[in-house]
């Protein structure tokens, strides 16, 4: 059941066109954003300009998600009731190097898909949803707003989620791994460096320690492990035995369970040093825990064909992503795809300025509405096509 494809391929050129009638303002958007970077639930600019797009191109829009000031959705109902089908946006910005992973694209990619699918909701059932989610990046505390979001059971009844992340190469079975974001502290006891080191407890000494613990701990554990940290307090002279010491620390693996195994060993690294200098150790949770993404392939080759259809030359991943997001968290409880799409040379690394200059380039516009279009026809598959839509949702109940 469903429309013909002849129906639907005529639908997917009417959302293309829309696309490319609204790219001036599309591409204008995005090198707002990205002239204006905005860290993870302070996106308060970038959110204004995406929800009140969406708003002005007769969308209904709500803010405020699950108590996120810059969380929205904005819905388009069709002729009849039916699937709803979510493009998710993100928007926020990394400390220091700004749009360095593309985000200006994201949100609004997520945007121009989601008002061309809305053009055309007249002729299909069911409706169209384009959700902001704040604070993908993991800069800022309680980041993760998809988690925020899951947890407060907004994707219930909501039947697929797609995204579009712009990337060196194009391709739509994205892995990614567990999160744990952490913070470790240490206080001990300052003391004249020179005068009276004895008298001091050297927290900067445990946090040293931790670190060390942590390199030797590497060999005992998967291979699909990532420990990395940096050490964002360690006190304030040389002179003055420091007496307070921070850690910040991710730990990914590929399961959830191996890493909270890992978790528990990097928490007695900490505990061991601080047991060695005499310091004493606390831990903090900075953000939301990032599940790992699970690719809904029925889903995924719907978007690879619209992708080549496109133009887009879709690549194997070379290896499974080291990397976390939240939608992984997204793709626990509905079918998901997390795609990427080309815009730049392989040698250009994510998180970097040169990645972030990538964004505003001619191919990084060209990625930006191909991911649009692409993400458009996708929804537009799922909205009219009911056994895709019965196969997606099988897969994913078979696990």
């Amino acid at each position: 059941m469903g429309l013909s494809h002849e129906a639907l391929e005529a639908l997917k050129t009417r959302a293309g066109k829309v696309v490319d009638e609204l790219a001036p303002t599309l591409i204008e958007t995005s090198d707002a954003i990205y002239e204006e970077p905005e860290l993870g639930l302070q996106e308060v600019k970038a959110a204004a300009r995406l929800s009140g797009l969406l708003e002005r191109k007769g969308l209904t829009v709500r803010r405020g998600l699950a108590g996120m000031p810059t969380a929205f959705v904005a819905a388009k109902d069709g002729r009849g009731p039916g699937p709803r089908v979510a493009i998710l946006a993100e928007y926020d910005a990394l400390p220091g190097i700004g749009h360095g992973c593309g985000h200006n694209i994201i949100g609004t990619s997520a945007v121009g898909a989601g008002i061309a699918v809305a053009a055309v909701m007249g002729q299909l059932e069911g409706t169209v949803l384009v959700v902001g989610c704040p604070a993908e990046e993991g800069a800022v505390d309680n980041a993760g707003g998809k988690v925020t979001l899951v947890e407060d059971g907004f994707f219930k009844g909501i039947d697929a989620a797609i995204m579009a992340h712009p990337s060196s190469r194009t391709s739509v079975e994205g892995t990614s791994t567990a999160r744990e974001a952490m913070e470790i502290s240490f206080k001990g006891r300052s003391a004249h460096a020179a005068g009276a080191p004895h008298e001091g407890i050297n927290a900067l000494d445990a946090a040293i320690l931790t670190f060390n613990g942590i390199n030797a701990l590497r060999q005992h554990v998967k291979d699909d492990v990532r420990i990395h940290g940096v050490i964002t307090k360690g006190g304030v002279a040389p002179n003055i035995v420091p007496d307070y010491s921070e850690i910040r620390l991710y730990v990914r693996s590929n399961d959830r369970a191996y890493l909270a195994q890992t978790v528990e060993k990097v928490r007695d690294c900490a505990r061991g040093a601080a047991l060695a200098t005499g310091a004493t150790v606390s831990f903090r949770k900075t953000a939301n825990t990032y599940e790992n993404m699970r690719t809904n392939k029925a889903l995924a080759a719907t978007m690879q064909v619209n992708l080549e259809t496109l133009g887009q030359k879709v690549e194997k991943p070379e290896r499974p992503g080291s990397g976390s997001t939240d939608m992984g968290n997204v793709s626990q409880v509905i079918p998901a795809v997390h795609a990427y799409i080309g815009i730049c040379g392989k040698n250009v690394v994510g998180h970097s300025r040169e990645f972030a200059e990538a964004t505003i380039t001619e191919a990084g516009h060209a990625g930006l509405l191909d991911g649009a279009k692409a993400m458009a026809m996708t929804v537009i598959d799922l909205l009219g096509q009911a056994d895709l839509l019965r196969r997606v949702k099988d897969e994913f109940a078979a696990g």
